[in-house]
């Protein structure tokens, strides 16, 4: 499902930021940024689908890891295939002193649109953890519809209970490309949610953040030149091509 996009100012670099634990690539030694260890908050949106919105935030500055699953709905512990009334969503780490709540917000409100009626599984969602980001959310939302002048399905919640999708629907884009996977130690199973150097490569892998802000990182993440320039060619070949789910 095609959907609207712009990233523009917001998937700069990811700037400074304090490293955690890092594992080393046995065929280099480099160290690989899968840990970052500093204080995050939450996010957590639905926006029609989750594979393009765990691609589109992954490569976005200030956002540390990145998982996605299923939330809004009562029925317990559901799956792709007995969803029941919950919807597809993403759930986001992310450092506020690099990003805030409300340059997240303006990526889901530009990267979707808002006013189309899907079922519920793929729907528009806020799910706020605190008073302020209800208090943005309901602001912002009453804004972007006096701008499009339309009515939004987007409904603003309480965040309640976030489940986990299952492991190939995490990092999904990443794990198209099996010889990458292999390259910085990854593998399906929880790193994949974790991992800060997944949720980038995930983005770079279809062109998100662009060849300006993947070079400005490359070192940092702990690449060889041989996975940097895999990665390289597919930034080049995608960035600008927007959002697909």
């Amino acid at each position: 499902m095609n959907v609207l996009t712009s990233l523009g100012r917001i998937v700069t670099s990811l700037g400074n930021i304090s490293f955690g634990t890092v594992k080393r690539n046995p065929n280099n030694m480099c160290a690989l940024l899968h840990d970052v260890s500093v204080p995050t908050k939450k996010a957590t949106f639905a926006m029609g689908c989750f594979w393009g919105p765990d691609s589109l935030f992954g490569a976005m500055r200030g956002v540390v890891r990145t998982r996605v699953g299923y939330t809004g709905g009562s029925k317990k512990n559901p799956t792709y295939k007995s969803i029941g009334d919950h919807t597809e969503a993403i759930d986001i780490d992310f450092d506020p002193e690099q990003t805030s709540f409300e340059e997240l917000l303006s990526v889901f409100w530009a990267n979707h649109d808002p006013s189309s009626s899907y079922s519920q599984q793929y729907t528009s969602l806020i799910l706020y953890h605190n008073a302020e980001q209800k208090e943005l959310a309901e602001k912002m939302l009453k804004e972007e519809e006096r701008k499009k002048g339309k009515v939004f399905v987007t409904k603003v919640l309480p965040f309640k209970e976030f489940y986990d999708g299952e492991d190939y629907h995490q990092k999904y884009r990443l794990q198209q490309h099996s010889w990458l996977m292999e390259a910085v130690g990854l593998k399906p199973g929880p790193q994949l949610k974790t991992s800060h150097l997944a949720a980038r490569l995930n983005g770079h892998v279809v062109g998100f953040g662009g060849v300006a802000q993947f070079e400005s990182e490359v070192e940092r993440l702990g690449l060889d030149e041989k996975t940097a320039e895999y990665v390289r060619k597919l930034v080049t070949k995608f960035e600008g091509r927007g959002m697909t789910c």
